[in-house]
C-alpha cells in the first residue's frame, strides 16, 4: 500500500513540474515557481525540482533564491550538473564571478565533452582574470581623480557635416531636447561635445543636492513618478506621449534603473540629464541600484556607452551616477525611493540625509538597504531573495512611517504583471515603468500621478510600444548574453 502511494506522489509531483515547465515556457516566471513549489512540498528529494525552480527564480531577478534552490540541488545530487550550473548563472547575474567560476569548473569535470559547459567556462575564466587585472591597476579611492575635471567640452570641434541637434552655447533649451528626441527616435547619434556638456552640466547639478531631496508640490499642481525603464527608451517617449514633456508646470521623479538590459541606454540618459539641464525643478533622478559599475559591467550600458560614445564617457556615467540622491520626500509626506528600507527599525530623515554616497554602492548599510531591497507579504524582516539587501513586512513599513511622519512609500526594483503593486495595507506601492520587460516579460508599464493638497495616488498604466530590431542585452557582457 505504502509503496502505491509513494508512485501517486510521484506521479503527482511529476505533473506538477509539467505544468511548471509549461508556465515556465510561456514566460509566466511566478506561477512557475508555485508550481514547483508545490511538486517540492510532494516530493523534495528530486533535484531537477529544485534546480527548475531556481532557474525561474533567474528570469525574477531572485538571485538569492535561485542560489538557495540550486545549493539544495546540488545536496541532494552532488552530480547533477544542472545544480552547479544554474547556481554559476545567478553568481555571474550577481557579478560574484570567482564563485561562478567553482560552478562551472564542476560543470566541466562532470560533462567534460559538453561544448556549452566549455564555453560558458573560457567566458568566466576571461571575466575573472579581467576582474584581477582591474583590480590590480586601480587606485585608492583616495588617490582616484575626477576624469569630469579633465574634460573641457568647448575644445571638442563639431564637423560641419554634423546634421543633428545642437545647443546654441551654454544653455539646453527645450527646442533643443525635442530636437535631440527627434534625431533618437530615428536612430542617430548625439554629437560627443553635446553628449559631454549634458552630463558635466548633470554632474554639476546633482553634486550640489543632498542624499534625500525634499519636493515641494503646490496646491493645485501635480507630480509625476516613474519607475524603473531600463533603456526602454521607445516606452520612455510613449511616458511623455501620455503624460506630456517634463516642465515646471508638468515635473516627474524617476525613480532609478535607467539603465541597462535595454539597449538604447544612452539615449535614455542623455534625455533624461538634458531635461535635468534644461529646467532642474521639471526633473528629479534618483538612484537605483544599477546605476553602478559592477551592473553596467554585466547587463549592457558600459558596452553600450563604449559603442555608441567612447572608454572615457564610461568612466565619466560611472562618477556621475555616485551624485545621483538616493531617495526623495515630496510634500512631507510620501518617501520615494527605488529599492525599499532597512534592516533596522529607528532610521530617520536625517540619517538618510547623512549618507555620504558619493561611491559605489556598498553590499550592506543603509545606502545599500535604500537601493536593493524589497517588501514582503510577511510581518518582519527576512533575507533578500535577491541575495543582497532584505525583505521587510508591513509592519516595517508602519514603523518608519509613523517615525517620520510620512503617509506612503513609493519604491520601483520590482517587475510587476500591471505595472505597480500596492502592499502593507495601501501603505506601500511598487512601480515600474518599463512595459514587456526585455521585451518577454508581457508586463504593462505604469506611472503614479499625484495632485496637491491630497496627494493621492492616481495610477496610469500602459503597454509597450515597438522599437527597433535591436534585442535587449545587446551590448551586455558575452557571458550574460550566453543566458539570455
Amino acid at each position: 500500500m505504502e509503496t502505491k502511494n509513494e508512485n501517486s506522489d510521484v506521479s503527482r509531483a511529476e505533473e506538477m513540474k509539467n505544468q511548471a515547465n509549461e508556465a515556465f515556457k510561456g514566460h509566466r516566471f511566478s506561477q512557475a515557481i508555485d508550481l514547483y513549489t508545490q511538486a517540492i512540498e510532494i516530493n523534495g528529494n528530486n533535484a531537477v525540482y529544485w534546480a527548475n525552480r531556481a532557474f525561474a527564480h533567474t528570469k525574477l531577478e531572485e538571485y538569492g533564491s535561485a542560489i538557495q534552490d540550486a545549493s539544495k540541488a546540488i545536496e541532494i545530487d552532488s552530480r547533477y550538473s544542472k545544480g552547479y550550473y544554474r547556481r554559476g548563472a545567478a553568481y555571474l547575474a550577481m557579478g560574484k564571478f570567482k564563485d561562478a567560476l567553482k560552478d562551472f569548473q564542476q560543470v566541466k569535470r562532470i560533462c567534460p565533452n559538453d561544448p556549452d559547459a566549455t564555453r560558458k567556462l573560457k567566458e568566466c575564466e576571461k571575466a575573472v582574470k579581467k576582474l584581477k587585472f582591474e583590480e590590480a591597476i586601480s587606485a585608492p579611492v583616495s588617490e582616484r581623480i575626477s576624469v569630469a575635471e579633465s574634460i573641457d567640452f568647448h575644445t571638442i570641434e563639431v564637423e560641419s557635416q554634423y546634421s543633428g541637434a545642437r545647443i546654441e552655447g551654454e544653455e539646453v533649451t527645450i527646442d533643443f531636447v525635442k530636437q535631440m528626441l527627434e534625431d533618437f527616435k530615428n536612430q542617430k547619434t548625439l554629437h560627443k561635445r553635446y553628449a559631454y556638456q549634458i552630463v558635466l552640466q548633470t554632474r554639476k547639478i546633482l553634486q550640489a543636492l543632498p542624499s534625500l531631496v525634499d519636493i515641494s508640490v503646490p496646491n493645485g499642481k501635480h507630480f509625476t513618478v516613474c519607475g524603473d525603464v531600463h533603456g526602454q527608451f521607445y516606452d520612455l517617449l510613449n511616458i511623455f506621449e501620455l503624460n506630456g514633456l517634463p516642465s515646471e508646470e508638468n515635473p516627474y521623479l524617476f525613480n532609478g534603473d535607467f539603465v541597462d538590459r535595454g539597449s538604447f541606454s544612452v539615449e535614455i540618459i542623455l534625455t533624461l540629464f538634458a531635461f535635468k539641464c534644461m529646467s532642474p525643478t521639471s526633473i528629479y533622478l534618483a538612484r537605483g541600484n544599477h546605476e553602478s559599475k559592477s551592473m553596467n559591467k554585466i547587463y549592457g550600458f558600459e558596452g553600450e556607452v563604449r559603442s555608441k560614445l567612447s572608454e572615457k564617457f564610461v568612466e565619466l556615467f560611472a562618477e556621475v551616477f555616485c551624485y545621483l540622491p538616493l531617495a526623495h520626500v515630496i510634500n512631507e509626506k510620501i518617501f520615494v525611493v527605488h529599492g525599499g528600507l532597512f534592516s533596522v527599525d529607528g532610521v530617520k530623515l536625517s540619517d538618510i540625509r547623512a549618507i555620504d554616497r558619493f561611491c559605489e554602492p556598498p553590499e550592506e548599510g543603509l545606502m545599500c538597504e535604500l537601493l536593493w531591497s524589497d517588501p514582503q507579504p510577511l510581518p518582519g524582516r527576512g533575507p533578500s531573495k535577491r541575495g543582497v539587501g532584505l525583505s521587510f513586512g508591513g509592519d516595517v513599513t508602519k514603523r518608519f512611517l509613523e517615525d517620520n511622519n510620512l503617509d506612503l512609500v513609493v519604491r520601483s526594483h520590482e517587475v510587476k504583471d500591471e505595472g505597480y503593486e500596492v502592499d502593507h495595507d495601501g501603505k506601500l506601492i511598487t512601480v515600474f515603468s518599463a512595459p514587456n520587460y526585455c521585451d518577454q516579460m508581457g508586463n504593462k508599464g505604469a506611472f503614479i500621478r499625484f495632485e496637491a493638497p491630497d496627494m493621492k495616488p492616481n495610477i496610469v498604466t500602459f503597454t509597450a510600444v515597438p522599437h527597433p530590431d535591436v534585442k535587449p542585452m545587446a551590448y551586455a557582457s558575452n557571458f550574460m548574453r550566453m543566458f539570455n
